[in-house]
């Protein structure tokens, strides 16, 4: 499990000292974000997508993850709204760093580590990808939208506008349809989509160097939103799992992926839509120390 927390440590200092020298100029933070938002993850969601089948949302583990993650995103929205007074766009930035997990770098080495196989971990991807990604940008959009007066044609035009929307959208009909993409086309593809996490790092570790955001914006607001996502989220799915009769390893599996940290993600959607980074960035850092312990916790609880 360690061995999955080397590089995202690595590649986050070395983001941080590549931004503490200027080596790449004042703008290659926000060029950086830009390639990985409208190059590097649509590619990776794209040829992901089209070759997993959408069947596999349709489990009891799954209802159950979605479950936890409703309830949270849901409870972090309000929490947002009512203790903090954020607007639209930042409070559903938070909500979804309390409930989107870090399913892809992290999740898929600890759950081979763990649970001996990936299976469940990619459907969490896919859930992730096709049902919280497009709520959470829509809110976004909605809040951008009212802003320049144009709400109903943005949203209108969002799946065209949005690449990770627009991606997603094409993986799925690819692999609804049962078609393939073609060697030429996938391989390209495929090496673009290998740059979006290594990248998407680099990112985060410079933005620690962005002196006007190096402290949350309210230590109370991130941590209310770091223990929902490293206490409350595998708390509510090992409930709901033990009121559905989930038991054993699929058990084991729900609760431990439920328990994975914030995925970088969230912090690339803030930078794109040009939000708040400060709650993101560090909710992002401080669950994937905690889950060192949690994730942990977790597996020798449920296992004995």
């Amino acid at each position: 499990m360690l061995t999955a927390f080397v590089p995202i440590w690595a590649l986050t200092v070395l983001g941080y000292l590549v931004g503490r020298s200027g080596v790449l100029g004042d703008r290659a933070e926000l060029v950086l974000g830009r390639l990985v938002f409208h190059v590097a993850m649509p590619a990776v969601l794209l040829t992901t997508l089209s070759r997993t089948p959408v069947s596999r949302l349709l489990t009891p583990a799954i209802i159950v993850f979605a479950l936890g993650t409703l309830v949270v995103g849901v409870g972090a929205l309000a929490a947002g709204r009512w203790l903090f007074g954020r607007g639209l766009a930042d409070r559903s930035i938070g909500a979804m760093a309390a409930c989107y997990v870090n399913s892809a770098n992290l999740g898929v080495p600890v759950a081979i580590s763990v649970l001996g196989d990936a299976s469940f971990i990619v459907t969490v991807l896919l859930f992730q990808v096709l049902v919280i990604t497009p709520i959470v940008l829509t809110l976004v959009e909605l809040d951008v939208a009212a802003k320049s007066g144009h709400r109903w044609r943005d949203l209108l035009t969002l799946p065209v506008r949005n690449p990770i929307i627009a991606a997603s959208a094409l993986g799925v009909t690819i692999s609804a349809l049962g078609w393939h993409l073609p060697d030429l086309v996938n391989g390209p593809l495929t090496q673009l989509g290998a740059a979006a996490v290594p990248t998407a790092l680099l990112v985060l570790g410079m933005s620690l160097h962005d002196r006007g955001q190096r402290e949350p914006s309210d230590r109370r607001e991130l941590w209310v939103i770091v223990l929902l996502k490293a206490i409350a989220q595998p708390l509510i799915a090992f409930l709901a799992g033990e009121a559905l009769g989930l038991d054993g390893h699929l058990l084991l599996a729900v609760v431990l992926c439920s328990a994975l940290p914030t995925a970088q993600n969230v912090f690339v959607y803030a930078h794109q839509y040009a939000l708040d980074t400060r709650l993101p960035r560090n909710a992002v850092l401080l669950s994937t120390v905690l889950s060192m312990v949690t994730l942990s916790g977790v597996t020798a609880l449920l296992r004995a």
